[in-house]
């Protein structure tokens, strides 16, 4: 719930509060993220990181998909010019390592920015799309503890099951429906579409984490929050889920100007 205040607060009072809201959440995301690789022997170095972080979900919200992309850029290019300090051994995997972190991190973290910089309507974007990410994680939760019986993805995480997936898009389709007709005047079949897609990205990107965590042998990215594990532990959907809202709202919810 403070997690959820600190988002909602400045989201709809002073929504450029909400940008370092996203700032620091990619600087603790990237700090975690660097800390666990480094079990892989890969030492990504912070710094460019960070600084390159930031300064690319900056650019999103002033400047838009382009300056997504420039920011991006940046970073790595930052992070490779850093790392030559450090002489050539293990370049290539540090550099590799790095480049993960870019575009995990602060690249999709920047399309949260793009949702609550749209004119107008930006925080009820942010808005839904949050929605739908906690209505997936819900109705996942409870249809997979109340039918689950089918592995999803055993090898990743044993405790996902199909019954669990199917609660999750339907939970975010149903809600979408209703607040994508509400907030934007759309037809709710839209609504239930975005839902599905969103739930489905985040279903992937709690996956996709797993899967990194496993393959680093670490149960949590840290222990910033006692009871959840780290930062990257509550954001893993998110940031697969905001792309996928960003790009379904342009297409039938496009923002004024």
């Amino acid at each position: 719930m403070g997690l959820g205040a600190a988002i909602l607060v400045p989201l709809f009072f002073y929504p450029l509060a909400f940008l370092g809201v996203i700032a620091v959440a990619v600087a603790i995301g990237i700090w975690e993220m660097a800390r666990a690789v480094r079990r892989s022997g890969a030492h990504p170095p912070l710094v460019p990181l960070i600084a390159g972080g930031v300064l690319t979900v900056g650019l999103a919200w002033f400047a838009g998909p382009d300056a997504l992309s420039l920011g991006l850029l940046v970073t790595v290019l930052g992070t490779m010019i850093w790392r030559l300090g450090d002489g050539p051994g293990n370049y290539q995997r540090d550099l590799t390592a790095a480049t993960l972190i870019a575009v995990y991190v602060p690249f999709l973290a920047g399309f949260a920015a793009m949702l609550a910089a749209a004119p107008g309507d930006g925080r009820l974007r942010v808005l839904v799309t949050l929605v739908a990410v906690v209505l997936s994680d819900t109705g996942g939760y409870a249809a997979g503890v109340s039918f689950g019986k089918h592995p999803m993805a055993p090898s990743i995480s044993p405790k996902k099951s199909w019954e669990g997936f199917a609660g999750s898009v339907t939970a975010a389709a149903v809600g979408s429906a209703v607040l994508i007709w509400l907030f934007f005047d759309v037809a709710p079949w839209w609504g239930a579409l975005f839902g599905v897609a969103v739930s489905g990205a985040a279903v992937l990107g709690d996956l996709a984490e797993s899967m990194i965590k496993r393959d680093l042998g670490v149960k949590d990215m840290s222990n910033l929050l006692p009871g959840h594990g780290g930062l990257m532990d509550r954001l893993d959907s998110i940031l697969f889920a905001v792309p996928t809202a960003y790009l379904l709202l342009a297409l039938f919810a496009p923002a004024a100007g």
